[in-house]
């Protein structure tokens, strides 16, 4: 009897029955051996804080090399499509939670060519700008890490929604004083110390505050993911949240330092 079915109809009609069909019983100890056999693959080494280190100290090297040689080049012109392209590479990253070496070292590149296109802006209206606040950035991460480390401020859940809640405000706050810049002098003047000096230092301190707070929530995540047993190859996506908030830091000084110059 033939089946209309496309998939049951093979070996229908044919005078042939299925393989499995003629296959021995499993044994009782196949039974247990297919009982006991985890759900699923483990990975072939789980993530550690050496991993971390090394991935952070390659998308960083990335970052600076690449940056030197924009400083040292003048590429000036790239650096809009340098911010662009790390703009819409990070956003990629982050909803696809990538954990892919060459996208996020690409990410470190276009970044790289940003910061060392407007740090050689920055400091020849500023002699020695950059050093600044590049040890200024230094010294907050330092100083958040010591922080999480001594248990001085506790990551909780009340403590992340608040971060959160910031974060976006702020990235709100920043894109309508983008777009009614294009409209008006100095748009909301959060970024017009000339207009108004006290607003633009004030939002700067907020970002660079609430930057600094983002680091507890990075140094979190990793210890929450190398305890979870997270594979090794997360490591990568942890460095590029640290790289993130570096480079947005590093931004947010060097716009304070300005400013004091001005």
């Amino acid at each position: 009897m033939n089946s209309n079915n496309p998939v049951l109809g093979r070996g229908f009609g044919q005078g042939q029955q299925h393989a499995s069909w003629n296959a021995p019983a499993p044994s009782a100890g196949d039974l247990q051996d297919m009982y006991s056999r985890p759900a699923y693959a483990p990975p072939a080494r789980f993530m550690t804080l050496d991993d971390v280190v090394t991935k952070t100290a390659m998308t960083l090297g990335v970052v600076v090399l690449v940056g030197a040689v924009a400083w040292i080049l003048q590429l000036n012109a790239l650096a809009l499509v340098g911010a662009l392209v790390g703009f819409v590479l990070a956003l990629v990253i982050s909803f696809k939670q990538s954990t892919n070496p060459a996208l996020i070292l690409s990410y470190a590149a276009s970044q790289g060519i940003f910061l060392g296109a407007i740090s050689r802006v920055f400091n020849d209206l500023y002699p020695g700008i950059a050093i600044q606040a590049v040890v200024g950035t230094a010294g907050v991460f330092a100083g958040m890490l010591f922080v999480y480390k001594t248990g001085a401020i506790r990551v909780t859940p009340k403590l992340t929604r608040w971060v959160l809640g910031a974060l976006i405000g702020v990235v709100v706050l920043m894109l309508v004083n983008l777009v009614a810049s294009f409209f008006t002098e100095g748009g909301l003047g959060l970024r017009d110390p000339d207009s108004n000096p006290a607003l633009a230092i004030g939002f700067s301190l907020l970002c660079i505050g609430i930057a600094a707070f983002v680091f507890l929530l990075d140094f979190d995540m990793i210890d929450k993911a190398i305890k979870q047993g997270a594979p090794e190859r997360f490591a990568w996506y942890a460095a590029f949240g640290l790289t993130v908030t570096l480079v947005w830091l590093y931004l947010e000084i060097l716009r304070l330092l300005s400013y004091f110059r001005d």
